[in-house]
């Protein structure tokens, strides 16, 4: 199994699978996973994880993320 990592954080399901299309766009499978104060973690495989920074960088203002792990 490959070690997922977390890319960004969401603060509710419509924001995650609008984070998660993005993704997918660019060719990486994202899952989606409950995070704490009611916020999801997108998580992608380790591997992937400086392409998916890339995407969501270039499709969204740097501020909207939380790309922490």
């Amino acid at each position: 199994m490959r070690q997922k990592v977390q890319v960004a954080l969401a603060g509710d399901v419509t924001e995650a699978e609008e984070i998660q299309a993005i993704l997918q766009a660019a060719g990486i499978e994202a899952d989606l996973e409950s995070g704490t104060d009611d916020g999801l973690l997108i998580l992608v495989a380790e591997e992937d994880m400086t392409a998916a920074q890339e995407a969501l960088e270039a499709l969204t203002e740097p501020d909207d993320l939380i790309a922490e792990p």
